[in-house]
C-alpha cells in the first residue's frame, strides 16, 4: 500500500512535475507569447500614434484649408459685394452719362445746326464776294452823260457792289471826263491812250469808230485777262438802268453759263418803245445782236477778241459767220434807258426810236424766276406754240385788222421790201442785218400792239424752222 501510495505519489510528483513543467512550459509559452504581444502592442501603439498624428496633421492641414477656405469665401464675397457695390455705382454712372450724352447730342444738334447756319451765311457771304460780272461805263469826252450814268448804276450797285465791280473806262484824255471818273471813290478808272493813226478802209467813214473798237477791245482784254473776270456788263456813258438790271443779269448768267448757244445777253429791246411793251417778265432769244448794255463771258471773248473788227464792232457782232447761229437773250421791256442824242451817231434815229423806249420800273425778282424755257432744247418749241396760237391776219390794213382782234395776231411776209412796208405801218424797226430784221428769232418779230396783244412778223421761212405747219 505504501509502494501503492509511493508510487501513487510518485505517480502525483510525475504528474506534478509535469504539470509544473507543462506549467513553466505555458508561462514560458505565455511569457512569450505576452513578450509578442508587448512588441505587437508597442508596434501597434507606434502605428497608432503615427496614424493619429498623421490624421492630426491631415486635419491640421484640413482645417488650415478649410479656415483658408472660409477665408477665401469670405473674402469672395466681399469682393463681390465690392463687385455688386461698383456695378451699381457704375450702373449710376452708366445712367448718368447717357443723360449727359442726351445733354450733349442736345447740344452737338444745337451746334451743329449753327455751324451749318454760319456755313450757309459764311457761304453766302463767300457767294456775294464772288463777283458775278464787272461793270465798265465806256466813255470819252462827255462828263454830264458820265456822271448821270455812274449815278443811275451807283442808285442800285451799291448794294451789290461787292459783286458788281464797277470801271469807268475812258478813250482819250478828255480831262474833265477824268476829273468827273475819279472823283467817284466806289468805281476803279481806266484810261486808254491810242497815239496810232487811223486808216479807215473806205471813204467819208468816220474815225470815231475805229476808235471806238479800239477802246472795246483793250477794256475787254484788260478786263478778262488782267483782271480775270468770268463775266463783263458793257454799258455806254449814256445809259441809265432798271431797278433790277443787276437782278436780271444774276440770273440771265447762269443761262450763258450752261448755254453755249447763247452768244450774249442784253438789257435791251430795238422795239421796246413804250406802246410795243407791256410784260416786263417777258424775255425772248434773239437772232440780232442788240447791244446797249450787254453781258458776255470771258470764253465767248476768248473767241471774239484775236478777231475783233476795225470798226463797227456792233455790227460786225451781227453776221452770221461771227454769231455762227447762236442767239442772245433780250427783254421786252429794257432794262437800259438811252438818253445820248449827242455823240458819234448824231442822234441817229434817236427821237423815232430811243427816246420812247420804256425803261422797266418793276422791281422783279428774277431768282425765283424759272428760264429754263430760254434754253435751246426748250425754247423753239416754247416760242412755236406761241406763234402757232396767233390768229393769222391777211391782206391790206393789217394794223387796223390786228387792232380789232383780241388776242395775238400773226402776219406773214414775203422778204425783206415787204417786212419793212409793214414794219412801217406800225412803227417798228425796219431795219435789217446780214438778211435778219432786228429782234428777230428764225425771222419772227414780236412786239405788242397797244394793248397785251401781241404781233408776230412771220417770215417766209419761219414756220418751217419752228416746225409748225404752214395752215
Amino acid at each position: 500500500m505504501r509502494a501503492s501510495r509511493v508510487n501513487l505519489l510518485n505517480s502525483d510528483l510525475c504528474l506534478f512535475e509535469k504539470s509544473s513543467f507543462i506549467s513553466e512550459a505555458l508561462i514560458l509559452l505565455m511569457a512569450k507569447f505576452f513578450c509578442n504581444f508587448a512588441f505587437l502592442l508597442v508596434a501597434a501603439a507606434v502605428v497608432f500614434i503615427y496614424i493619429q498624428m498623421r490624421l492630426f496633421a491631415t486635419q491640421s492641414e484640413y482645417a488650415d484649408r478649410l479656415a483658408a477656405a472660409v477665408e477665401s469665401e469670405n473674402h469672395c464675397t466681399s469682393q463681390m459685394r465690392l463687385l455688386i457695390d461698383q456695378i451699381s455705382m457704375q450702373q449710376g454712372r452708366i445712367l448718368s452719362l447717357e443723360e449727359e450724352k442726351k445733354r450733349q447730342d442736345t447740344k452737338c444738334e444745337q451746334l451743329m445746326s449753327l455751324v451749318q447756319d454760319l456755313e450757309r451765311r459764311g457761304l453766302q457771304r463767300l457767294v456775294d464776294k464772288v463777283p458775278v460780272a464787272a461793270v465798265v461805263i465806256m466813255a470819252c469826252n462827255r462828263a454830264d452823260y458820265l456822271e448821270r450814268t455812274i449815278e443811275s448804276v451807283l442808285k442800285y450797285q451799291s448794294s451789290v457792289a461787292s459783286r458788281y465791280p464797277l470801271f469807268v473806262s475812258q478813250d482819250g484824255s478828255d480831262a474833265s471826263v477824268r476829273s468827273k471818273a475819279l472823283s467817284y471813290k466806289m468805281l476803279t478808272y481806266m484810261q486808254h491812250l491810242d497815239y496810232e493813226p487811223v486808216h479807215t478802209e473806205r471813204p467819208g467813214e468816220l474815225i470815231a469808230y475805229y476808235k471806238i473798237a479800239r477802246h472795246y477791245k483793250w477794256a475787254l482784254d484788260e478786263l478778262f485777262y488782267k483782271h480775270n473776270f468770268s463775266r463783263v456788263i458793257i454799258l455806254e456813258d449814256d445809259m441809265e438802268i432798271a431797278p433790277d438790271f443787276f437782278s436780271y443779269f444774276e440770273a440771265a448768267a447762269t443761262l450763258l453759263d450752261s448755254d453755249k448757244s447763247i452768244m450774249a445777253v442784253s438789257s435791251w429791246n430795238d422795239n421796246g418803245q413804250k406802246q410795243f411793251v407791256h410784260d416786263p417778265y417777258m424775255l425772248y432769244r434773239s437772232d440780232f445782236f442788240p447791244g446797249l448794255g450787254w453781258m458776255l463771258s470771258r470764253s465767248m471773248w476768248d473767241e471774239l477778241s484775236p478777231k475783233w473788227p476795225k470798226a463797227y464792232w456792233d455790227d460786225w457782232m451781227r453776221l452770221k459767220e461771227n454769231h455762227g447761229g447762236r442767239q442772245f437773250i433780250r427783254p421786252e421791256v429794257c432794262r437800259t434807258y438811252n438818253f445820248g442824242e449827242h455823240g458819234s451817231s448824231f442822234g441817229q434815229f434817236y427821237k423815232q426810236y430811243l427816246e420812247p423806249i420804256k425803261l422797266n420800273d418793276v422791281q422783279v425778282d428774277w431768282k425765283s424766276m424759272d428760264l429754263s424755257y430760254l434754253t435751246e432744247e426748250n425754247y423753239t418749241r416754247h416760242f412755236a406754240n406761241i406763234v402757232k396760237n396767233a390768229r393769222p391776219v391777211y391782206g391790206v390794213d393789217v394794223v387796223l385788222k390786228a387792232y380789232n382782234i383780241d388776242g395775238d395776231v400773226s402776219i406773214l411776209y414775203k422778204d425783206q421790201e415787204d417786212f419793212e412796208r409793214i414794219a412801217g405801218q406800225f412803227g417798228i424797226f425796219e431795219e435789217w442785218k446780214d438778211g435778219i430784221p432786228r429782234t428777230a428769232y428764225k425771222g419772227v418779230v414780236v412786239f405788242r400792239f397797244q394793248t397785251p396783244r401781241r404781233v408776230f412778223l412771220v417770215g417766209p421761212d419761219s414756220l418751217k424752222q419752228l416746225g409748225v405747219e404752214h395752215t
